[in-house]
């Protein structure tokens, strides 16, 4: 008989416990709770004083949460400045022109050409320095002593022109791609000061000149 009254205390002491556990996990507001126990050992939880002859405990309830911290807000994001344009695809510079440097068969003289196989011209004989004839020689008649255009005026035939005219050829090769573009810097430089004492009416095939070697000159 004892044995079941002690099992019944512990019994109620566990379910007091409990009721105890759930009441302070409850959210209920701040208060006092009463812990009774009988003559007999039995301990009693209750929101109200004990009854009389009971040993009372007087238990302060506490049910208030910690104070969250006070949430600061975020701070806007910043604005996403838009991505910069692509850019503007460019034209690639004109390729640089084939040049050549030439020289002129007559009298040996260097020139820029755009050229680089000339065609071949006829010349008198006697201006290329080849032959050791004069003029009255080469024009005149035989045993002449003055020259063809006072003795042989009027008498100087096509035909005897052309016997003495040889064919010739300037002489070109490519230039390199530092002496192109020197050249095209002298044909600018030269291009510039015509177009600064041109007059207005002369003026825009020089400017288109000019827009041209500028391109041109992008490439050196």
């Amino acid at each position: 008989m004892l044995g079941s009254g002690m099992e019944y205390s512990n019994l109620m002491i566990r379910l007091c416990l409990l009721i105890l556990l759930a009441w302070l996990a409850m959210p209920a507001a701040a208060g006092t709770a009463y812990q009774c126990t009988a003559a007999d050992g039995r301990t009693a939880y209750q929101d109200k004083p004990c009854a009389a002859g009971q040993r009372q405990q007087v238990l302060q309830l506490d049910d208030s949460q910690p104070a969250a911290p006070a949430s600061i807000p975020a701070p806007p994001p910043a604005a996403t400045p838009p991505p910069p344009p692509p850019p503007e695809p460019q034209a690639p510079p004109a390729p640089l022109p084939l040049m050549y440097g030439c020289v002129r068969a007559t009298d040996g003289k260097a020139y820029i050409s755009s050229n680089g196989d000339p065609q071949p011209y006829q010349v008198p004989y006697g201006i290329l320095g080849a032959s050791s004839f004069s003029l009255s020689q080469v024009y005149g008649p035989p045993g002449a002593g003055a020259s063809a255009p006072e003795l042989n005026r009027g008498r100087i035939t096509p035909g005897l022109i052309a016997s003495r005219y040889v064919w010739v050829q300037d002489q070109c090769r490519e230039l390199s791609r530092a002496e192109t573009c020197r050249a095209l810097r002298d044909a600018y430089d030269d291009n510039a000061t015509r177009l600064q004492h041109a007059f207005k009416s002369d003026q825009p095939p020089l400017e288109r000149k000019d827009r041209e070697l500028r391109e041109q000159l992008r490439n050196c």
